[in-house]
């Protein structure tokens, strides 16, 4: 089947301090989002990438894909959204239904090529597939009437990506209308009355967020060359 990965590239660079998104700050001279591509080319030659970030950024993607020698031909840049949810579906437009779809955020920049092998092969014989990881902390729930309750953490996970379905099947579930409630692509086809499948995730697997993140990045990056 085509393979089709629609890397999300939207985020600010608020949370880290910094004057520009955070999928565009380096690790050892090279932007974050680039090592996203990395890791999907290496898994699969003939991917095909749909990078998704805002307009303003695109000539300065184009630029760092040509500096660092990225063959282009295979990679579309899309214009981002309003929200993930729109620029996921801005990504999708660009997808066929007969593809098997990986969508991951730029900035989960330490997946493995096996994570991608699960989640292919998983997507392949479910239709959908989610990575995740167990909870390790305990969690509380906070009630409205300010009360808390413990949750069964044996029955809780985070939430990874890249999360991946058969085109035909995401493709139609982002027909809907979006709701706050999509915070992610599994809630909308979950909304839509679809299966939502796990997926061993990974603990390194982590969304670059705040200054700490990219520090671990950083170490993890140095020590795997």
């Amino acid at each position: 089947m085509n393979k089709v990965v629609v890397i999300v590239a939207g985020g600010s660079g608020q949370r880290m301090g910094s004057d520009i998104p955070k999928q565009f700050l380096t690790i050892e001279g090279k932007p974050i989002f680039l090592y996203s591509i990395d890791r999907f080319r290496e898994a699969f030659t003939d991917i095909e990438i749909i990078l998704v970030l805002p307009t303003a950024y695109h000539e300065f993607a184009n630029e760092q894909l040509f500096e660092f020698g990225y063959d282009k031909s295979h990679i579309q840049l899309v214009d981002g959204g309003s929200t993930r949810f729109h620029s996921v579906q801005n990504g999708l437009n660009k997808v066929s239904n007969d593809a098997v779809v990986f969508i991951h955020d730029a900035v989960r920049c330490l997946l493995s090529v096996d994570l991608i092998y699960r989640c292919y092969d998983s997507c392949i014989n479910k239709g959908s597939t989610v990575p995740v990881t167990k909870v390790r902390d305990s969690i509380r729930r906070l009630s409205p009437d300010g009360s808390t309750h413990i949750m069964p953490r044996e029955e809780l996970y985070s939430v990874q990506t890249p999360q991946t379905f058969l085109g035909k099947v995401i493709k139609e579930a982002f027909k809907q209308d979006y709701q706050p409630v999509f915070t992610d692509e599994a809630s909308v086809l979950e909304n839509a009355g679809g299966e939502v499948n796990m997926v061993e995730g990974e603990e390194s697997n982590i969304k670059i967020t705040f200054p700490d993140d990219l520090l671990f990045a950083e170490f993890k990056i140095k020590n795997s060359s």
